[in-house]
């Protein structure tokens, strides 16, 4: 609305990506907290508590916690999004198709558990791997119907190493399910997955918004793609819905985000590395998750082939708690390696 605004009224403000995207982060993070009591007060009503597994240490107390917190911060997000961003711009649809496809398969998701009370309950893993390997399908198709480059690129080099042509395909369908398990996995503590989304969200909003502007991108030796920046609104929108919920999120929490938000998240940062062309970089970018997600294929690997443990439990948070740190120091030093990780990858951007 704010761009159609602009272009009818010729108010050159909103014009602009960066107040258009101020202007989406503070919708959805006050709408988040507006929207957010309300869906607390339905879901204890009904009951749509988050089941814990039996497995998981000292959770007892989080048994009673409502879930699906997470798709009150999505409605709030394509809400901002309706209001700021140009819907002509193919990349927005891309990115719009990719939080819905990805909430909805957690959506579906978390409903089977709360109906049957039971964490193991739900999709089936091949169940829901197929239908995320469905979402990541649409958004790879609207990418391809925009024309979007398929080169390849790696840190620290200014151009391309070679062309994925159709090997794209399967290559972005990989890192969209590679991130949203490893959100997925992540999501575990209070606020542990929040925070580092929101950072990563800058990071990469920060990213798009440089590919997409013809003078930056040349100054900082980094491909220009035309009219991807306009998708850093929607990053901003998430983040600033993000922050809304963690107000809710952090630790003791009252709610969770459930698979909805999980899946919904790491979907999006999927869909704006690449965009940015920083499918390697969001190793980095990414890392508290990367972590995550390695400590449970090690795990599961070294007890396959050794029948021993490298961890107390994964994934590894949950082998910190099995030590006896205090949650919220887990949280908090998470939230620190997340931090630290983000500038290292932002820095490495003038090394080109």
């Amino acid at each position: 609305m704010l761009y159609e605004l602009s272009q009818l009224l010729d108010i050159n403000l909103f014009g602009y990506i960066s107040v258009r995207a101020g202007f989406s982060f503070f919708i959805a993070f006050v709408l988040t907290l507006l929207i957010m009591p309300k869906y607390l007060a339905w879901a204890i009503s009904k009951k749509a508590n988050q089941p814990i597994s039996k497995y998981v240490p000292a959770h007892e107390g989080k048994r009673h916690t409502p879930t699906m917190g997470g798709a009150v911060f999505l409605v709030s997000t394509l809400i901002a999004a309706l209001l700021t961003v140009n819907l002509g711009n193919l990349y927005i649809w891309g990115g719009l198709i990719t939080l819905i496809g990805f909430g909805l398969v957690g959506f579906k998701d978390d409903i089977g558990k709360i109906l049957a009370a039971d964490n193991l309950e739900g999709l089936t893993p091949k169940g829901k791997m197929g239908l995320q390997i469905l979402a990541a399908i649409l958004a790879t198709g609207v990418l391809l119907y925009a024309g979007f480059p398929t080169d390849f690129y790696i840190p620290f080099l200014k151009t391309p190493l070679f062309d994925l042509g159709y090997f794209a395909i399967p290559f972005w369908i990989l890192v969209f399910l590679a991130t949203t398990n490893a959100v997925n996995l992540t999501d575990g503590l209070d606020g542990l997955a929040t925070v580092p989304s929101i950072i990563a969200l800058f990071s990469l909003g920060a990213i798009i918004y440089v590919t997409g502007h013809a003078i930056f991108s040349q100054y900082l030796l980094v491909p220009n793609i035309k009219g991807v920046g306009e998708v850093m609104i929607l990053a901003t929108a998430l983040a600033g819905g993000l922050l809304g919920f963690l107000w809710y999120n952090c630790y003791p929490a009252e709610i969770f985000m459930g698979d909805t938000g999980s899946l919904a998240i790491g979907g999006f940062l999927a869909y704006l590395a690449i965009l940015g062309k920083s499918e390697v970089l969001l190793i980095l970018i990414g890392l508290v998750f990367v972590i995550e997600t390695v400590s449970v294929i090690l795990q599961v690997g070294s007890f396959k082939l050794r029948k021993k443990r490298i961890f107390r439990m994964a994934p590894i948070h949950h082998h910190f708690e099995l030590k006896n740190w205090a949650e919220n120091k887990i949280i908090v030093r998470f939230w620190l390696i997340s931090f630290i990780a983000n500038l290292l990858a932002l820095i490495s951007f003038k090394f080109r």
